[in-house]
């Protein structure tokens, strides 16, 4: 399971990247900030997660976060 956050009563985001590596070919990287009650039972670290899960979490977090970004290089 994920930590609820590192340092209580700060703003933070959890981030992930996906992708060959910098000088192999495109990254993908993410960041969101949850509210602090958030909870679901699929979310975890995203390679963890089947295609399948992560396409079901996706619209949770995109409608539930405080704020999310997406960024492709």
């Amino acid at each position: 399971m994920l930590q609820r956050y590192l340092q209580e009563g700060r703003i933070e985001a959890g981030c992930d990247e996906a992708g060959r590596g910098c000088l192999a070919g495109p990254v993908t990287a993410a960041a969101v900030i949850l509210p602090p009650n958030f909870e679901n039972e699929l979310l975890n670290d995203s390679k963890q997660l089947t295609e399948h899960q992560r396409d079901l979490l996706r619209p949770v977090i995109e409608r539930e976060a405080l704020a999310w970004a997406v960024a492709m290089v």
